[in-house]
């Protein structure tokens, strides 16, 4: 005996013909009856945004034991003939055999209506979210992404490294990790006025990773070209829509590459994202250009069609100074640049992305070359239109003796990076490698202004569940 199995409803959709026998599963996102004594649904299953109708007719013999439970958010099966369908918008439909409820959903409790709600409310039922067009949408395009990034990679010889989670490193030199411990710390082992960490799990003050470049630079130094994607921590008190307490990153660490190696290959990785992106989320990303961001997909092209501006960070501060414009922040030779200044570069000044390298060395991590100047070191962010900042990278500091005073000068004790030191002193070779920011690339390719909207679970100050 054949078992029939159910069909997605995006491959339902795409049929051409009419079937005499097809299942169909999902969710009901409305529903309405018509005088003629039937019932049209609009099922949808998650694997495509567009859902298909469903024509329920009074007369079956299931449809006594159902009718009140055929509400929006109610869970179906449905056994049915697919046939052409006369609608506009729609090639197909499904004329109902049999329809089984498997979880119902009280109209008067189900928060999910046909009124369109505002994403601020959406992250209070971030358990219920998912079943909107918004965010199926996003974590499609988010699904896809992640695809392309281990394509891209593997297309190209990289190796995957998974790196850890749990370090007693600070790659950015920040000191904002979030602290692992098995310590009680309603009353931690004191010695010398100080908590012993000797007598903790792993023998010292260990946190959450806010990179994996550090280790990622040993397995470059074997194996040549690898790449981390994995979850990072910021134990950082930010509240603004580009930051989060755990995200996503990706990155590479390439042996033999140097600044220029590196620029190029952030470009392509960029630009090989969106084009797979367009081609493969085609119904989601004119959802956002419909909804979100009208000019979303001319600006992606746009990006694509481009080749990436490349200007060092003197010229961009320089360009900022005569530009006229009055921004908050004010622009000065040895500061960070702003998001507004990255922004005026991208959107005004040249209206494409842009890389700005040559770092002032003051505002830079440790591990980064320095220049023959002595003042800059060979940093890198490839910055685009919307959003700022994407990609941060450099060509790492190969000389043993170099690395050895950067850490003196910014107060970092060598001893607990003897093991990144001895990189240089074994084997030394040029590398480079960057970072990008998940979730902000998901911004980019989907419109959505608020990054806490493209994760699936945000986690910031004082949100750690639903």
């Amino acid at each position: 005996m054949t078992i029939k199995k159910r069909e997605k409803i995006k491959d339902l959709l795409a049929q051409k013909e009419e079937r005499e026998n097809v299942i169909a599963k999902g969710w009901i996102r409305t529903k309405r009856d018509s005088k003629g004594g039937f019932s049209f649904l609009e099922l949808n299953d998650g694997s495509t945004i567009n859902n298909i109708q469903v024509i329920v007719d009074h007369s079956l013999e299931c449809y006594g034991d159902v009718s009140e439970k055929l509400t929006t958010g109610a869970c179906l099966s449905i056994e049915g003939k697919l046939t052409l369908s006369p609608g506009k918008g729609q090639s197909v439909e499904i004329q109902a055999k049999n329809v089984t409820v498997y979880g119902i959903a009280d109209t008067e409790e189900f928060p999910l209506q046909k009124k369109r709600h505002s994403f601020e409310f959406l992250r209070t039922i971030s358990h219920l979210r998912p079943r909107t067009n918004t965010f199926g949408s996003i974590m499609r395009v988010r699904n896809r992404l992640a695809y392309g990034i281990h394509q891209f990679f593997h297309e190209r010889g990289f190796v995957y490294l998974h790196t850890p989670i749990i370090t007693s490193s600070d790659c950015e030199g920040a000191g904002e990790l979030f602290q692992v411990t098995t310590l009680d710390i309603s009353n931690p082992p004191i010695e010398n006025k100080t908590i012993d960490y000797s007598q903790d799990f792993f023998g010292k003050k260990t946190g959450l990773t806010v990179s994996g470049q550090l280790e990622g630079e040993v397995y470059a130094m074997a194996l040549g070209e690898i790449y981390t994607f994995g979850p990072t921590f910021r134990a950082e008190n930010s509240n603004t829509s580009r930051h989060l307490a755990e995200f996503w990153m990706v990155e590479p660490e390439m042996a033999f590459y140097d600044l220029e190696d590196d620029m190029e290959l952030a470009e392509e990785f960029i630009k090989y994202l969106l084009k797979d992106a367009l081609e493969y989320c085609g119904d989601d990303m004119e959802f956002f250009n419909l909804r979100i961001d009208k000019t979303l997909i001319e600006r992606l092209r746009h990006v694509l069609d481009s080749s990436f501006e490349k200007i060092t960070y003197t010229e961009a501060v320089d360009i900022l100074l005569k530009s006229g414009e009055k921004f908050q922040y004010p622009v000065e030779w040895g500061e960070n640049l702003q998001s507004e200044h990255e922004r005026y570069l991208t959107e005004k000044k040249f209206k494409k992305p842009v890389i700005v390298f040559d770092y002032p060395e003051a505002i830079k991590p440790f591990y980064m070359k320095v220049n023959d100047d002595g003042k800059t070191v060979r940093a890198m962010d490839v910055l685009v239109p919307q959003l700022g900042e994407i990609i941060g990278g450099s060509q790492r500091e190969d000389n043993y003796q170099i690395l050895m005073d950067r850490m003196k000068e910014k107060g970092i004790d060598a001893d607990e990076y003897y093991w990144y030191l001895e990189l240089r002193k074994f084997g030394s070779a040029p590398h480079s490698g960057f970072g990008l920011g998940f979730e902000r690339l998901v911004q980019f390719v989907t419109g959505m202004e608020n990054i806490r909207d493209v994760i699936p679970f945000p986690r910031t100050p004082k949100q750690a569940g639903f």
